[in-house]
Formats: structure tokens, C-alpha cells, sequence
């Protein structure tokens, strides 16, 4: 979920969206809000939709065609305009994505089928990863020529995982949250400190998180509630491992908290908690995992 929107796909392929819709972040066709899923307009068959962006969810097509709707005011839709769209949008360029990532502040990335990240949208701390801070209403390519399994937008910042498992960040790093060692940003890819092999990253606000591929998680950046989950409040600026040892197949980072699965299913969350977003039954933060009820 992302912006007061959540989206899912059916097996068949619909995407539906339900939530806020001031900017037509539904896909509907409407500014309508609903309290019930949507179809998204277009009759496209989806392979992922990804709603984190703030007001302007994205989506891959099982033929790797991705679309974007709502919002474009940095020319996050990556059309080539700033125009706002209430229904899917191709994305310009003809690429063909294995993944895209709609972050939390008006910038999008993915990563194509042959492993190359493009990003577009705002760029005011470097988070598109091309060595400018210019906005781009097009996807330009992320330099170093690294070749990426996945990527993940976040919101001043943005992370990916190297087909050989290492994680590269670049764009705003106040806190951290690039895993560097350092606060120095960056507006190009740099690795993240510590040697670890990651199945995949989550870029958050001002915090990351990854699991490794031994299912292990770490997380990165700003901490003032516990978003790190190793049992602290304190910053770090190296990945630092989460508290109780829990097996994890994949990790998702959002507003200053994070969520992963096991293998199995079950699901723990850590970190801020102020909406109950932990999934406790609570709203107090917790600065390690706690089972979701």
C-alpha cells in the first residue's frame, strides 16, 4: 500500500486498486475514493502492480510493458509530460521491465528484463541514480553499468540488488540510509557496506532493508522508532542485523517501519506503530520483530 492506496492482481491478471483517489491513483477513471477494489481501467493483464508511490501506483504487464497512473507532478508516470493520468499510461521508451518500483515521493524505477534500472521522476537528491540531480518525465538509465535483478524506489532514495546479490543505493543519505558507512550522498549507484548477499532490498524513508539469501535481514538509515529492528533507536549507517534470528524469504520497508515473511508464511513487523501498522493488535512501537495477528 502506498498514499492511502492499495492494489492486488488476480491470478488472471486484473488489477485492482481501493483507497484514496484524489489524483486518480485507482486507475479508475474517476477521482472517487473506494472503500472496495476497482477494477484498473485498460484491460491490461498485470504480472505486479505496486501502489507504494505516494499517488501514483505502477505496474508490469506479463508481456514487461509497465504503466503508471495519477499523479505526475515530477513526471513520475514516466510519459513524457507532467500531465495526470486517472487511467494506465504506458511508460515511454519501449523498454521491456522484469519489475518497476513506484516510490514514496515522486519518483519511479525498474529494472529491465536484461538488468539494466532505469529511474524517472523528481531527481532533487540524486534518487534516479544518473549522476544529475534533473527531473526526468522519461526513464533514464542508472549508471555504472551494474546489471540488477531487482530494484526498489524509495523515497529520497533509491536500492538495487546486483544479479550476483550485491546491493547498491544512491540519492539522499542524511542518515544513512544509502548503507555506505558515511552520510554523503550520492547520485550515482555505491555499494552498501558489509559484503552480504541479498535476494532482495526495500527502500524505505531514510531506512532500507534487505534479506539475504541465507534469509537473514538487515536494515540501514534513520531509527527513531525502532525501524532497524535489532532492539535500538539509534541510527546506523551499515546494515546491522534484525533482532531474533527469524528466517525470512522477502522484507518490505515503509514510513519509519518494515515488515518481512518467512518461508512459511507468517508475517512480523518492527518499527513505528503509531496507526497500528505493526499488525499487533497495538500501537506502540516495537524495535524488534512482533508476530502480525
Amino acid at each position: 500500500a502506498g498514499g492511502g492506496v492499495t492494489c492486488g492482481v488476480t491470478p488472471a491478471g486484473a488489477a485492482y486498486c481501493w483507497g484514496a483517489n484524489g489524483g486518480g491513483q485507482l486507475g479508475n477513471g474517476t477521482q472517487i475514493n473506494s472503500t472496495t477494489p476497482v477494477a484498473v481501467s485498460g484491460g491490461l493483464t498485470f504480472a505486479a502492480v505496486d501502489p507504494r508511490g505516494a499517488s501514483s501506483p505502477c505496474g508490469v504487464t506479463t508481456a514487461g510493458a509497465a504503466y503508471c497512473w495519477g499523479d505526475n507532478i515530477y513526471g513520475e508516470l514516466g510519459t513524457g509530460t507532467t500531465s495526470f493520468s486517472h487511467t494506465p499510461v504506458a511508460v515511454s521508451g519501449g523498454h521491456t521491465f522484469a519489475g518497476v518500483s513506484a516510490g514514496g515521493y515522486y519518483a519511479t524505477c525498474g529494472v529491465t528484463t536484461a538488468g539494466a534500472a532505469y529511474c524517472w521522476g523528481l531527481n532533487n537528491y540524486g534518487q534516479l541514480g544518473n549522476g544529475t540531480q534533473i527531473n526526468s518525465t522519461t526513464p533514464v538509465a542508472v549508471s555504472g553499468g551494474l546489471t540488477f535483478a531487482t530494484v526498489s524506489a524509495g523515497f529520497y532514495a533509491a536500492c538495487g540488488v546486483t544479479t550476483a546479490g550485491a546491493a547498491y543505493c544512491w540519492g539522499d543519505n542524511s542518515y544513512g540510509a544509502l548503507g555506505t558507512g558515511t552520510t554523503s550522498f550520492s547520485l550515482t549507484p555505491v555499494a552498501v557496506s558489509g559484503g552480504l548477499t541479498f535476494a532482495g532490498v526495500s527502500a524505505g524513508e531514510y531506512s532500507a532493508c534487505g534479506v539475504t539469501t541465507a534469509h537473514a535481514a538487515y536494515c540501514w538509515g534513520l531509527n527513531p522508532y525502532g525501524g532497524l529492528g535489532n532492539g535500538t533507536t539509534t541510527n546506523s549507517s551499515t546494515p546491522v542485523a534484525v533482532s531474533g534470528g527469524l528466517t525470512l524469504a522477502t522484507v518490505s520497508t515503509e514510513y519509519q517501519s518494515a515488515c518481512g515473511v518467512t518461508p512459511a508464511g507468517a508475517a512480523y513487523c518492527w518499527g513505528s506503530n503509531s496507526v497500528g501498522q505493526l499488525g499487533n493488535g497495538t500501537t506502540t512501537d516495537s524495535p524488534t520483530p512482533v508476530a502480525v495477528w
